[in-house]
């Protein structure tokens, strides 16, 4: 028989006081439902708390290296892999179906990651899935998108706003801010907080397959202050804007996503040119900048190395030289321009000892992780270094909001997503932009004389466009339409009845809702606009990238050339308007075409274009 002493009875509570602590901290969980996130982190690290003055700035946000009970909080309850895992993006579609939702969630459940990427889908799809994910995660995600042009580039039933090569024809900069409020306005509605946007890229290279349209155009000076503008509509509106591709992709003939583009120009140039709006946006207080896939030899001799892995690019001349003390992101890991010299994880491991912040679209989430916890131990970069850049991605989660996370509200979505705002400056943007280069006897405004022919042709449409359906609101026409693909026999059959009209308003298109790089015109049909141009009675409108105009030998021929940049509806129904009168020819070219026709171009009610330029064409 066993005699129990105080000193057994002391032991016996303190072992049951241990064993029932997880349960009574359940219970004291179930009870705290209602506390905010960092309020039941108190509970466990306490830590001095202090409410939150949100600055006005995310990089006055960054400068505090003073952190704040929220993300000292949640920090605390991260392993060195969660941390690491912070400063992770990951791609998410919402209209890949139930499987692969499945491989998301399990990506954001059992790795912690930092945020999310949206690609296609659907508004109300997306906004379901982005509450399942955030209700699913242990620290409240990044949402971020893609969205040059809005979200409209990605979603259906939403607001697609011009591509940046005919916001470069708008003289009014306040268009383009009030476009970057406006996206903010989506972005926010829609529960996202970051956007990959403006390209700042100054695109020189007509040749160019991978930045072309997506630029502001060819002058420095224009494309920083219209990046400016667009940074700041979105900045000042609570998204951080994320200007790319450092250190600048416009004179490449290849594109980043296939192979890994070389640069071979002197540092002198990079200067001058590339780094320029890159340069000036760092001192307006950018948020975020995304390194490109690229290899440099003036900044980094190293064989085969991209921009997004060298040191001496991201935290050499971005950071200690640029200054920038906003979030590092790299462009897709997913991309040749990195996976072709570089396997899955290693590659990672790379871009974290270069500098950069934050890893966006990993071939593998679990490899990645190991490589960079391998790349610790080899003393490459250090757990204090990742903690530190983990509590710079808290930061900014708390700057956008998300210490205060509230689901997405699925009431009235798709009406808040279209707003009457946007449509207006939709319209406003496309009446500024119109360029008319040629105005031969000014045929234009066109004068509707009694007995007047007038004949409507849309090539490479397959049915009677936008621009035709506006023309006949303001004239009697005939219509016509053909395929970018039609052949000799349907070409001599349509230019035999064009004969009988006296003006035909004919509208150049792509294959595509965006703009391209190469329309794909048959023989037959480039033929056909070259017949046209030089008929003496054709306005011919190229609905698509200023480039194209170098796909139709003999156009700068035609009496009146206008260059509407894209086949959205508002370009269509502006590119009506002008031709009758009803608005002045505002736009300039971004970008010089050809020999006929060259960055400034345009003609104007103010500024006749300058005959010295283009010998065909007169006021």
């Amino acid at each position: 028989m066993h005699t129990v002493t105080p000193y057994t009875v002391r032991r016996i509570l303190c072992c049951l006081t241990l064993a029932l602590l997880p349960l009574l901290l359940s219970c004291e969980s179930s009870d705290t439902t209602r506390q905010t996130y960092a309020e039941k982190q108190q509970a466990y690290f306490p830590v001095e708390r202090v409410d939150y003055v949100r600055p006005a700035s995310l990089i006055t946000a960054l400068r505090d290296t003073s952190s704040s009970f929220w993300v000292d909080s949640v920090f605390n309850t991260l392993t060195p892999e969660e941390r690491i895992a912070q400063l992770i993006v990951i791609e998410a579609f919402s209209d890949q179906g139930a499987a692969y939702e499945a491989d998301v969630l399990n990506l954001v459940k059992r790795y912690k990651v930092g945020g999310i990427i949206f690609f296609q889908g659907g508004p109300v799809r997306q906004a379901i899935l982005t509450n399942r994910y955030q209700a699913a995660s242990k620290v409240p995600l990044f949402i971020s998108m893609d969205a040059e042009t809005g979200i409209g580039m990605r979603l259906d039933s939403t607001v697609q706003y011009p591509f940046q090569q005919m916001l470069g024809a708008v003289a009014d900069n306040g268009l383009i801010y009030a476009m970057g409020a406006e996206v903010a306005a989506e972005f926010k509605r829609l529960g996202m907080h970051v956007n990959f946007a403006p390209v700042a890229d100054i695109n020189n290279n007509p040749n160019n397959p991978v930045i072309s349209y997506r630029s502001f155009g060819e002058n420095r000076k224009d494309v920083t202050a219209k990046s400016l503008a667009f940074m700041r509509g979105m900045q000042e509106n609570d998204i951080i804007a994320v200007a790319k591709h450092f250190p600048g992709h416009g004179d490449t003939d290849v594109d980043s996503h296939h192979d890994l583009p070389v640069i071979p120009f002197a540092r002198e140039r990079l200067d001058s040119l590339e780094l320029y709006p890159f340069r000036e946006l760092i001192k307006q207080g950018l948020g975020g900048v995304m390194v490109a896939h690229m290899h440099i030899p003036q900044l980094d001799s190293s064989a085969n190395l991209p921009s997004t892995l060298s040191k001496p690019i991201v935290t050499g001349l971005l950071k200690e030289e640029l200054g920038f003390e906003g979030l590092v992101f790299t462009d897709a890991m997913v991309m040749k321009g990195v996976t072709k010299h570089f396997e899955p994880g290693v590659a990672e491991a790379r871009a974290l000892v270069a500098g950069n912040d934050v890893l966006e679209r990993l071939k593998s989430v679990p490899k990645a992780i190991m490589a960079i916890k391998a790349a610790i131990r080899r003393g490459e970069i250090t757990q204090d270094e990742i903690d530190r850049r983990c509590k710079r991605i808290l930061t900014a989660k708390q700057w956008v909001g998300l210490d205060n996370y509230t689901p997405i509200d699925l009431n009235n979505l798709y009406e808040d997503l279209n707003p009457s705002a946007a449509d207006s400056t939709n319209s406003a943007i496309a009446e500024a932009a119109l360029t008319l280069l040629n105005n031969r006897k000014s045929m234009l405004p066109l004068k509707q004389k009694r007995g007047l022919r007038i004949a409507t042709l849309s090539i490479g449409a397959r049915r009677t466009m936008a621009f035709q359906r506006e023309v006949k609101e303001r004239a009697k026409t005939t219509d016509f339409v053909i395929s970018r693909k039609a052949k000799a026999k349907k070409t001599r059959k349509l230019w035999k009845k064009l004969q009988q009209y006296d003006v035909v308003l004919v509208g150049l298109y792509g294959p595509s809702i965006r703009p391209s790089n190469n329309l794909g015109y048959s023989k037959e049909a480039r033929e056909l606009v070259q017949k046209l141009a030089a008929s003496n009675k054709a306005v011919i409108t190229l609905f698509d990238n200023a480039y194209a105009l170098n796909q139709f030998p003999g156009i700068e021929k035609s009496k009146s050339l206008l260059v509407a940049y894209q086949p959205h509806f508002h370009a269509q129904e502006a590119a009506a308007k002008l031709i009758f009168g009803k608005i002045p020819a505002r736009g300039t070219l971004p970008v010089t075409v050809n020999r006929y026709y060259a960055y400034g171009d345009g003609i104007s009610k103010d500024k006749p274009l300058i005959t010295a330029k283009n010998p065909l064409a007169t006021r």
